[in-house]
This record gives structure tokens, C-alpha cells and sequence, in this order.
């Protein structure tokens, strides 16, 4: 019937037009029907002709165009495949290709784009051997003076050129090397044309046609930047490929002179700055991708960069995201691995030695100087709308956009880190200039003076980032002593920025240089501090307080005299912030206090926990905070000891919601969970029927098994040792019948965790353990007859048996009798061959209370009735096997292992 439906295109069109439509229907009713229509057809011969003829009419809706299109799309990763399951034909697929460019006149920009993108993937299944005229279609068809038609053309082109330069298999990138070099000159060219259109019509001032071409502009370059970037091995050896990245420069000249002239309310300023940052965006990847083809481009991209944004030629003319590019760029060269000499020149490659001569004449004296202070004074400096988010939006200004690859998008971030990079590689050179800037602001700052504030908070922050660098030339201690001390004490609401930055400078160097003496001093202004009345400087003051409990050098004794009151402070802190992220880390300070003193927190901690349930019930919405809270109750737990069961009544609910799979949040809480779970049970003095009935989620943890696993099993060990026989009444077969269904599907390790749990189950409850774990115990049995090939696996296969046979030997004797009618033996013959492997391989045994184990199990035969078992006596009688069971019980081992 569906078969039918397509082989009449234009009735077929009717029917699938009339289900699109209802298709797009926000009535559910209709919609479900369609969509399930739909489904049913994707596998059918011709429904994607029927999509192309529909899309292509730009009469009808655009909405049922738009649906047809995706559609397409999606059916094009499903069944385009030759190999894919219910594959298109290939004549079906010749006659799409077809069709899919014989026209690029879509008038919708959504529509277009999405034609542009399905074009793509088809062109990389497919281009260029089953599609060899879509390149030499899409070329003729971007020469067009219809603009519309030429702009899809061009919309098209980039897209299947940044698909085909996506490619990674060699044959592809083959490929796509020789279309590269056909159709460079082509894309250079096209590029220039619309450039040159662009720059005289925004001279004459028809916008219209000047946003349009700079459209065009921005789309070729797109082209050019892929096929520069992976069209080439050796780029450098290609003239054009050089030629365009030299023009490169003083197209960005032009363009930046030009977003001078048009002002910023001009309807193509977006665009304009759009195509500014692809022209760095290309000097970018370019360096990444090609260093050594980079480096006839260093001096010229250095020059650029630093004139621009650290001399007078950038004012009137940069904006924020270009200077974070051109930062960037100077970043990248200062640090690129490829143009650094070994310690020993000689083996150094020549072309590392031609980049690095060229930085190091570009990086002179007077080059360095004037960025590190321009850095510092200028871009340092904290702007007007962060003091107006600082006053306006506290938390917000402290939750700092760093980490990660901010730096390649935010000006602080990137400011930071290229200040870094510089004076790390230039220290010697730029450790005297940052010196002297500290030494011209020695002594207090005048309160009325904000200018005077905001430099000396910028060069303290260089201070601090440069800690590392710094640690020969500056005495930290003593200028603590002498000055920031003292500049901590000045509390009028106009200093609040230097407060703020002398408690953060201090957290930057407490692990670099501060002496342990000094720390008295530095709690009890943390302690000051934490009652400041601003409250960025308070969650300032709380941070650099985690990096000095979390140093290597703390000392318990130091902090115990301020215990009680820092603890206090930073839960009122905690209660006053009511962003998320904020309250997020005033609990991390608050565990990490809690973590480092241990114990001596248990008299201090009432409030907390009467607070976090508070908390908890508040953060519904808010995982992460959730997770915070987590960790604070870990570390609150391991303080408390015993006293924890006081926590019970919040604690074993929180638990059994994080560790429960079925409930949406233990994707987020699970791991922490999990860790409280253990750490309650260690810290517990006895199991509660509470404690007994969370067990219930494990079952389902079991099957997931995920990375938490070995948490998992030292959570049952725990309900093992702590209370055996209530446990093992309530959940022996469940487990059991988890730990079947895990052996059949687990690595070597696993496996030896899962018997692991099952020996000490053994060990605490040898009369009814090995009837509860009965269903696992015949095929550890057959892994030892079978001679199991891993040592550690065997090892703990043989652990497991030993101890049934020396601490339960009428369950043994049944273990025996069921596993020789399973194997079809006598029973005398079969644990003879259980005997004779255990004697071949108990040189896998390395634990010395194993080969105890095994050497008791084993001698525990021998007043046997049992032929097969006197028989091996005899044969090993004169040898050193049973001699050496002897000899490892005359060992100083444990009396019982």
C-alpha cells in the first residue's frame, strides 16, 4: 500500500503535504497521527523525491517546507549509507543529488541554511566520486549576478567545504588536499571581489548593497579560512596560500578603519565586526594548525597585534572581542611549543631557531616594558560596570569567569593569562619593571584618590599572578608585616577594593612563601575580615581562608584559637548569600575547614546541621548545590565519629535519594552519595534498621555497573561486618542473584572484587554464608577444575573454596556431591583433580595469609577416608608441595588468617 502511495509523485506529494501539515498542528491529536505517518514512510522508495518537490515549492507554507526539509535532513544520516538498513536506492539518490542543486533560489534564510547543511552531508558521503559535478556546479553558480541565487551558491559552497575539510581518514584529507589546490585562485579572487564591492559601496554610502556584499565578504572568507587551514601539508610552499594570509593585515586595516567611519548604530556593524574576527580567526588556526608555515607571518601578526592593543593606533578603532583575539595571538606565538630551542641549541630544529630569533627581536626591552605596564594599568584596571556590578549585584561580581577557555573569549581571563605567559617567559626582563611599580605605591593609598585604589588593586593582582616568578625577588613576609597588614586594617567603604585584593594577593602566595609563624596573624585578620561590611570582600576573605586551611603547612594547633569564631562567621556568610554559586563555595570552605580539624570541629557544628536541612529542602532545583551539600556532610560525618547518628533523621533520607536510580537527581548526586553512604556505615556504631532498609537501592547500582562499583562493594563489606546475620537475612538471595548476573559480564578485577565481598561473607558467617552465596559457589568450583588462567582470579577462586572447606565441611561435601553429578565424576575422581590444581597453582597465591588459608584447607584433608585424597598424600609425600604447606604454617603469621 505505501509502496503505491510513491509511485505516482504528484499524488504522492498531496498525501505527504497533507500530513506535514498536520504535522506542524499544535494540537497533540493531530499531530501524534502525522508524525507516526511519517515515521512509517521514511523507509519507503521515494519519499525523499516527494520531501525535495515539496521544499522546492515556494508557494507552499513555509512552516510545512521547514518540516520537510528536516526530514530530509535526518533521513539522510539513517539511510544515505549504502550499507544503512533500508538504504535509498541509487537511482533514487542520483536523481536527489539532482535535484538538490539545480536551483539556488530559496527565498526563506532558515529554509536556505538547512538546504545548505543537507547538501553538505550528502556531499560527504558522496563528493567527488558518486557527486563530481556538485564543486563545478556550486563555482559557475556563485559567478551569477542574481544575488539572491549567488548568495545561496556561496551559502552552499561553505558549507560543503567546511564539511569536506571536517574529514580525518587519509584518503579524505587526500581529497580534499587536491580540491584545495583546484579551486584556491577561484575562492582568493571571489574573496577580493566582494571585499572590494563592499569597501566602495560603504565609501559612497549605499548601505543597503554594502550590507549585502559584506554578506557575500563574510561567507567567502569563511571558505578560504577552511581551505587555507586543511587544504594544504606544506602551506608555507604555496605562494597564494602566503599571499592571502600577508593580505590578511591590511584587509583588517581597512575594515577597522572603516567600523571607525560607519559609527555603531549603522545596520552592518555586526557584520562588520563578525568578519574583523574571522580575518584573526584564520591567523589563529592557521598557527595552531601550521606553526612552522606560521613564521614569515610572526612578525608581521606581532607588530599587528601589540600596535593595535598596546599603543594609541587601537583607541577609537578596537572593540572588546578583537582585543581578546589579538591578545590571543600574541599569546599563542610567546608560547608556542614549536618555537621553543632545547636547553642544548644544537638540537634544536632550524626552524624553531628562525621563530625564536624572530620573537626574541620582536620582544625587546622597550616592547616588554610598554605591555607589561599597559597590561597592568590599562586592562587591569577594574572597569565602571564591574564597580557598578560590584556595588549592584555583589555575588555576581565574585563569581569569576575563569578556568577552562575563558581566556579565549572574556577580556579578564585573557588579560590574566597573557600576563602570565609574558612574564614567564620574559621574568628576567619583567620582574624589575613590575618591582618598581610596586615600590612607587609603598605605604597607604588615599581614600579620595579612586584612581590612586584602582592602580594599586591592578598591580597587586600582577603581584599575584606573577607569585611563582616572583618568589627570589620579593620578601613576602616582610612586606606582609610592614604594609598589606596594615592596609587590611583600613576599613573606610572607599578601600574595599585594596581589602579585597591584599586578602586574595595573600591566598596567591600562602603556598608559594608565607612562614608558618605568620599565620596567627593572617587568621586573626581573616577573622576581621570575615565581619567586613562588604560582602565581596567577606566571600574574598572566605576563599583565601581555603587556601590557607588546604596548604600543605597547616597546622591544627595555629587555627584551633580562632576555630570557633571563623566557623560561625562562615556560616552566617552562608546564610546571607542567595546565588547558588556563592553558597556552593562557602560550603566547600566550610568542609574544608571541617576536614582539616577533624574531630575538634564536633563542638562548633550545631548550627550547621541544623541549617543544611533548610538548605537541602531549598536547593530542589539546584543539583550542584545539592552536591556542595554532599561533600559538607562527608566531611561533617567523619568529624562527628559515632555522634553522627544524631544526624540520622536528615542524613539516611538524603542518602537514599542520591543513590536511588529511579528518582532524576543521582545522575548528578550519585557519586557523592554513594561516598556519604560508605562513610555513615564507617562511622557507624551499630545498624539501624534505617541503615538496613537504604540498602534496598543496591540491587538496581548493581546493574548499572558504572565506575562506582568498588564503592559499592566496600558499602556491603560494611553491612557485612557490622551486621552480618540481620543483613544477610534481608538481602542475601538479592545480592546473590546480582553478583551471578554481574560475573557473567565483567573485567578480570571486577570479578575479584565481586568474591571478594563473598569470602568475607564467608568469614563472618561460615555456617550460613556459603548456603546464601550456594548459587555462585559451582562455577568459582568449575573456574578452579577448568584451571582459571588469571592468577589473581584463581587466587581468589581458591581463597573462596578454602575457606568453605576448612570452616564448613559438611556444606563442602554437598558442594562436592552437586558439582560431580553436574560434571558427570565420581566424586573421589573429581576432588582428586580439584586437589592436584590446587596443588599445581597455589604458586599464584602471593598474600601470605592466603597460602595460609590454602595450606590449612588443604591439610585438613588429609585424615581423609577418601581414596583419591590418600592417594595424592602418597605421590606428593617425598615432595616439597606438602612439605611446604608445613612450612608456611611455622611462619609468623596470624594464628587464623
Amino acid at each position: 500500500m505505501l509502496q503505491q502511495i510513491f509511485m505516482d509523485l504528484n499524488s504522492a506529494s498531496t498525501i505527504v503535504l497533507q500530513v506535514l501539515t498536520q504535522a506542524t498542528s499544535q494540537d497533540t491529536a493531530v499531530l501524534k497521527p502525522a508524525e507516526e505517518q511519517l515515521k512509517q514512510w521514511e523507509t519507503q522508495p521515494g519519499f525523499y523525491s516527494v520531501l525535495l518537490n515539496i521544499f522546492t515549492n515556494h508557494s507552499l507554507d513555509v512552516n510545512v517546507r521547514w518540516l520537510a526539509v528536516l526530514y530530509f535532513k535526518n533521513g539522510i544520516d539513517r539511510y544515505w549509507r549504502r550499507v544503512a538498513p533500508h538504504a535509498l536506492s541509487e537511482e533514487e539518490k542520483s536523481s536527489l543529488r539532482a535535484g538538490l542543486i539545480t536551483n539556488f533560489n530559496e527565498p526563506v534564510n532558515q529554509i536556505a541554511t538547512q538546504i545548505s547543511v543537507l547538501i553538505a552531508k550528502v556531499a560527504r558521503l558522496d563528493c567527488p566520486r558518486q557527486w563530481p559535478e556538485l564543486i563545478p556546479t556550486l563555482l559557475e553558480s556563485v559567478k551569477v549576478q542574481d544575488d539572491l541565487r549567488q548568495h545561496r551558491a556561496l551559502l552552499t559552497f561553505y558549507h560543503v567545504t567546511k564539511t569536506l575539510a571536517s574529514k580525518r581518514l587519509a584518503a579524505d584529507r587526500k581529497l580534499f588536499y587536491d580540491l584545495a589546490s583546484g579551486i584556491y585562485s577561484f575562492a582568493c579572487s571571489l574573496w577580493n571581489h566582494h571585499t572590494d564591492t563592499f569597501l566602495q559601496q560603504i565609501c559612497t554610502g549605499d548601505e543597503t548593497a554594502a550590507t549585502n556584499s559584506l554578506e557575500r565578504t563574510l561567507l567567502s572568507l569563511k571558505v578560504l579560512r577552511k581551505l587555507t587551514v586543511h587544504g594544504f601539508v606544506e602551506p608555507h610552499r604555496n605562494a597564494e596560500v602566503m599571499g592571502f594570509l600577508l593580505g590578511v593585515f591590511e584587509r583588517l586595516r581597512q575594515f577597522l578603519e572603516c567600523s571607525r567611519r560607519i559609527g555603531t548604530e549603522k545596520l552592518c556593524r555586526d557584520r562588520l565586526e563578525k568578519t574583523i574576527i574571522l580575518f584573526t580567526k584564520v591567523l589563529l588556526d592557521f598557527l595552531d594548525q601550521h606553526p612552522f608555515s606560521f613564521t614569515p607571518l610572526i612578525q608581521r601578526s606581532l607588530e599587528f597585534a601589540v600596535s593595535y592593543v598596546f599603543t594609541e593606533a587601537g583607541e577609537g578603532v578596537v572593540f572588546e572581542r578583537f582585543i581578546v583575539q589579538c591578545m590571543n595571538l600574541i599569546k599563542m606565538i610567546v608560547k608556542n611549543y614549536a618555537y621553543k630551542p632545547s636547553k642544548n641549541f644544537e638540537d634544536s630544529s632550524p626552524e624553531t631557531l628562525e621563530a625564536h630569533k624572530i620573537k626574541t627581536s620582536f620582544f625587546t626591552y622597550p616592547t616588554l616594558t610598554e605591555i607589561c605596564r599597559r597590561l597592568v594599568s590599562q586592562y587591569f584596571l577594574l572597569a565602571e560596570e564591574e564597580l557598578t556590578m560590584w556595588e549592584e549585584d555583589p555575588e555576581g561580581f565574585t563569581v569569576e569567569e575563569t578556568g577552562g577557555d575563558s581566556w579565549k573569549y572574556s577580556l579578564r581571563p585573557c588579560t590574566e593569562v597573557l600576563f602570565i605567559d609574558i612574564f614567564h617567559e620574559y621574568n628576567q626582563t619583567l620582574t624589575p619593571v613590575l618591582l618598581e611599580m610596586v615600590h612607587s605605591l609603598q605605604g597607604p593609598t588615599n581614600v579620595e584618590d579612586s584612581s590612586a585604589i584602582l592602580i594599586k588593586d591592578a598591580v597587586y593582582n600582577a603581584v599575584g599572578l606573577a607569585a611563582y616568578e616572583l618568589f627570589d625577588s620579593v620578601d613576602f613576609d616582610q612586606w606582609f608585616k610592614s604594609q598589606l597588614l596594615a592596609e587590611l586594617q583600613v576599613s573606610h567603604n572607599r578601600y574595599k577594593p585594596i581589602r579585597r585584593r591584599v586578602i586574595w594577593l595573600i591566598g596567591q602566595w600562602i603556598s608559594v612563601k608565607f612562614k608558618s609563624d605568620l599565620r596567627p596573624m593572617l587568621y586573626e585578620a581573616i577573622r576581621n575580615l570575615l565581619q567586613d561590611q562588604d560582602l565581596v570582600v567577606r566571600i574574598e576573605t572566605a576563599t583565601t581562608l581555603k587556601l590557607t586551611v588546604d596548604d600543605f603547612e597547616f597546622r591544627t594547633d595555629q587555627f584551633l584559637p580562632y576555630l570557633e569564631s571563623m566557623f560561625t562567621l562562615l556560616f552566617q556568610l552562608l546564610q546571607e548569600v542567595t546565588e547558588c554559586d556563592t553558597k556552593m563555595h562557602v560550603l566547600h570552605v566550610l568542609s574544608c575547614v571541617i576536614e582539616r580539624v577533624n574531630m575538634q570541629i564536633r563542638p562548633y557544628v550545631g548550627c550547621l546541621v541544623q541549617y543544611l536541612p533548610l538548605l537541602w529542602k531549598q536547593s530542589e532545583e539546584h543539583n550542584m548545590l545539592r552536591c556542595a551539600i554532599l561533600t559538607t556532610l562527608i566531611h561533617l560525618v567523619q568529624g562527628l565519629g559515632t555522634d553522627s547518628k544524631n544526624l540520622y533523621p536528615f542524613l539516611l533520607p538524603v542518602i537514599q535519594l542520591s543513590t536511588d536510580v529511579s528518582q532524576p537527581p543521582h545522575v548528578y548526586l550519585l557519586e557523592d552519595g554513594l561516598e556519604l553512604w560508605l562513610v555513615t556505615l564507617e562511622n557507624s556504631p551499630c545498624l539501624t534498621p534505617e541503615l538496613l532498609r537504604i540498602f534496598q537501592n543496591m540491587s538496581a547500582l548493581l546493574e548499572l555497573s558504572s565506575e562506582n562499583l568498588r564503592t559499592c562493594f566496600k558499602i556491603i563489606n560494611a553491612y557485612i561486618f557490622l551486621s552480618s546475620p540481620e543483613f544477610l537475612q534481608m538481602y542475601a538471595t538479592d545480592l546473590c542473584q546480582s553478583f551471578c548476573d554481574l560475573l557473567k559480564d565483567i573485567t578480570t578485577e571486577g570479578q575479584v572484587q565481586v568474591l571478594k565481598v563473598v569470602e568475607n561473607v564467608l568469614k563472618v558467617n561460615p555456617v550460613l554464608g556459603p548456603q546464601m552465596f550456594q548459587p555462585l559457589l559451582p562455577s568459582v568450583f568449575r573456574g578452579i577444575i577448568d584451571g582459571e588462567r588469571y592468577p589473581v582470579v584463581m587466587s581468589t577462586y581458591l581463597g573462596v573454596i578454602g575457606r568453605v572447606l576448612l570452616q564448613n565441611t559438611s556444606f563442602f561435601s554437598l558442594l562436592l556431591n552437586q558439582m560431580a553429578c553436574e560434571l558427570g565424576q565420581k566424586v573421589d575422581q573429581l576432588l582428586g583433580n580439584m586437589i592436584e590444581m590446587w596443588v599445581d597453582r597455589i604458586d599464584n597465591i602471593t598474600q601470605p595469609e592466603r597460602r595460609k588459608l590454602s595450606a590449612l584447607a588443604l591439610l585438613s584433608l588429609l585424615p581423609s577416608e577418601n581414596s583419591q585424597v590418600r592417594n595424592e598424600w602418597e605421590s606428593q609425600r617425598q615432595g616439597y608441595v606438602w612439605t611446604s604447606k608445613f612450612s608456611i604454617l611455622h611462619r609468623s603469621f596470624p594464628a587464623y588468617p
